[in-house]
């Protein structure tokens, strides 16, 4: 195979230590090539001596397998100096058997050499500061919901069945219930009488919902989960402070993002988080729906095409874009919700689901590249394309024949 750089460094990293393969000639123009293998710490003083001795050695190309996150300290030290790749463990596995730290870093550096593998997407410090920003908002929501769903169980336990009653766990109302309930109230009729607004005209079912058996023990498990909740609270409002400063430089962005139905502002800050605005990184439309997950895989052989489920993609851009999906998929006359239902009936739901977060991704694409407004297509654009209306005469065809119309004399325009 032909060797495309000629001094390359593989890096094996783990929690403690790296092993470090340089691969290069043996001499200036000489076709053999030899391996030198040494091991350094992790800690900051060894990671700068390792960017010496790469760079002694005349090290043009520095590739590591991702690894949890002990590549992150290294791969931001080595940056700033060298050409530093970061590849998918999946590109570069070994044979089953003959795997240490060591044989790694040599197969690394000898894959990268031969350029066997492609980088992987590792925005700039301006994104990866952002990203690890939504990142942990998006696991304070979650967690919000997991002690949410603990404080449903106390009530539970305790006969209250106010969940039935009112929209909300955790509404206007029933907080106010909740709080009179620790503090000791237990009459059903005070308690429903905290109710406000719309859930006063349900009286009666408060009044039978709030009969329980709520004892000490479970006001002690709601205080806890409310103040629980409460801290979740004012974090995600801390986060949503310091990533409204951090994206304000890209304001533009942001509100481009925000004009696709179902796109709020939380979910445009996840997408800049997580694609960066710059989308040269992304060749096409195509590689940026690859790379988020939300376009089929490639199942061919002999000449015949399968269904290919889709790629694993980013796991967090294609949550969020399941969200954005799941909010465009109620809209009412735009054509991401045209589009969902008609895709829904032979596709099922969870697959046109993911049509629609595809249709997302090209948009957010085209727009961030060309720096353009979203143009909803509206509801019946799909019609006016000649290919889909002639597909739509020959589908009705074909049910009238179902219903045993003759239709021997009719022919798609």
């Amino acid at each position: 195979m032909d060797v495309l750089v000629e001094r390359v460094a593989g890096l094996d990293v783990s929690k403690g230590d790296v092993k470090v393969c340089v691969r290069g000639p043996v001499s200036q123009g000489s076709r053999r090539y030899r391996d030198e293998v040494r091991t350094f710490s992790t800690m900051t003083r060894s990671v700068l001596l390792l960017s010496d001795w790469l760079a002694e050695e005349g090290v043009e190309l520095v590739v590591m397998e991702a690894t949890a996150d002990y590549w992150k300290p290294v791969f931001y030290l080595l940056e700033e100096q060298f050409e530093v790749w970061l590849v998918n463990a999946r590109d570069i596995k070994r044979v089953p058997g003959r795997k240490t730290d060591v044989s790694d870093a040599r197969w690394i550096a000898q894959v990268a050499q031969h350029g066997l593998v492609s980088p992987s997407f590792v925005p700039p410090p301006r994104i990866r500061r952002l990203r690890d920003l939504t990142r942990q908002r998006t696991n304070l929501v979650r967690e919000r919901s997991r002690a949410l769903n603990r404080l449903e169980k106390v009530l539970e336990d305790a006969g209250i069945k106010t969940s039935l009653v009112l929209t909300k766990t955790l509404s206007m109302s029933s907080r106010a219930m909740i709080e009179a309930l620790i503090a000791g109230e237990r009459d059903p009729v005070v308690l429903a009488d905290l109710a406000i607004g719309k859930a006063r005209s349900k009286m009666t079912d408060l009044r039978e919902a709030l009969t329980g058996r709520f004892e000490d023990h479970h006001a002690f498990l709601a205080s806890q989960a409310l103040a629980h909740i409460d801290s979740i609270d004012a974090q995600t409002a801390a986060f949503d402070r310091r990533i409204e400063t951090e994206t304000a430089p890209m304001r533009r962005q942001h509100d481009l993002l925000t004009t696709i139905p179902g796109i709020s502002t939380r979910l445009a800050q996840v997408v800049i988080a997580e694609t960066g605005v710059d989308m040269t990184r992304f060749p096409t439309a195509a590689a940026l729906a690859s790379w988020s997950g939300v376009a089929p895989g490639n199942n061919q052989s002999a000449g015949r095409s399968y269904s290919g489920a889709t790629t694993h993609g980013n796991v967090w851009l294609k949550g969020g874009l399941g969200d954005a999906a799941a909010a465009a998929a109620r809209t009412k006359g735009t054509y991401l919700n045209a589009h969902y239902r008609r895709l829904i009936r032979r596709m099922g739901k969870k697959r046109a689901l993911v049509a629609v977060m595809h249709k997302i991704v090209i948009a957010m694409w085209h727009m961030l590249t060309n720096d353009a407004r979203y143009q909803d297509l509206g509801p019946n654009h799909w019609q006016q394309d000649p290919h889909q209306a002639k597909r739509r005469q020959q589908r009705l065809i074909a049910e009238l024949s179902a219903l045993g119309v003759d239709t021997s004399g009719l022919e798609p325009a």
